[in-house]
């Protein structure tokens, strides 16, 4: 497919694209939405090409975007040339990035995640707060974690705002999703220590001992690990509240616990 101009909001193209801001039409389509021009260069620096590349017309001399362009048509997807208002809508920003692209989805078999090179692995239960899980993956990504698991009923690692969040480290990370019983399946066969965090634990992170490649299994923000959740754990753990706060931010503490068990 080449380039074209679309210049009006009602385009159907334009809908399609907006739309992808409701989980329901992401499950359905199984594509998500990238803003900016490095998100995008990342995608297809990791081997994801977009379906769709939209730009507005400031983008068009950026060194990097004849790259992005050339990426795009070469997996046949379509590259757009758009407004400023367009990109506002399909961003539901009044300050939009000059480029858009949507890509398609991509969860790893949890049976492909396995104790190979990465001193880590993540698994998160139930976490409900997209910049949450964002910031976990990109954190996840700069620790050199193999993937993040998400078991239970979690947010959506493809919404915009966990997207936004990753700063690219979406494209990056192997994500996997599993019920609480296939994750307990899985977990049997883990080599490493398997690690949470409990208040009532009586060991630091910074005191335990982790056998690699470890496994950090958080829960989410409202209620941490329940007691199913926690018996899967080898070793829990607490990290000490110095100050008046009695707790971490769940992004905050992930990172803690993923640098305490790689280190």
């Amino acid at each position: 497919m080449s380039s074209r101009t679309i210049t009006s909001l009602s385009n159907e193209t334009v809908k399609r694209v907006r739309a992808l801001h409701m989980r329901k039409e992401r499950d359905e389509t199984g594509l998500f939405v990238a803003e900016g021009l490095k998100n995008v260069i990342e995608g297809i620096d990791t081997g994801h090409a977009p379906k769709i590349l939209m730009h507005g017309a400031d983008a068009a001399g950026h060194p990097m975007m004849r790259k992005a362009v050339q990426a795009t048509l070469a997996a046949r997807g379509e590259v757009i040339e758009v407004t400023h208002d367009i990109l506002a809508k399909v961003s539901r920003r009044e300050n939009p990035q000059a480029v858009v692209g949507v890509f398609p989805q991509a969860f790893t078999p949890l049976a492909d995640v396995t104790p190979g090179t990465a001193a880590c692995v993540v698994a998160l239960h139930r976490v409900r707060d997209p910049g949450n899980l964002g910031t976990i993956v990109r954190t996840a990504d700069a620790a050199g974690c193999g993937a993040v698991v998400l078991v239970g009923e979690c947010c959506d690692p493809y919404s915009v705002e966990a997207v936004r969040a990753t700063m690219g480290s979406i494209f990056a990370v192997p994500l996997a999703k599993a019920s609480e019983a296939e994750f307990a399946a899985w977990r049997k066969d883990w080599g490493g220590s398997v690690v949470g965090t409990l208040l009532s634990a009586t060991v630091t992170h910074a005191d335990a001992s982790y056998r690699k490649p470890a496994m950090v299994l958080m829960g989410n923000e409202q209620q941490g690990l329940p007691p199913d959740m926690a018996a899967l754990c080898d070793v829990n753990v607490k990290i000490p509240m110095r100050g008046r706060a009695d707790s971490l931010n769940l992004s905050v503490a992930t990172g803690i616990m993923i640098y305490a068990a790689t280190s």
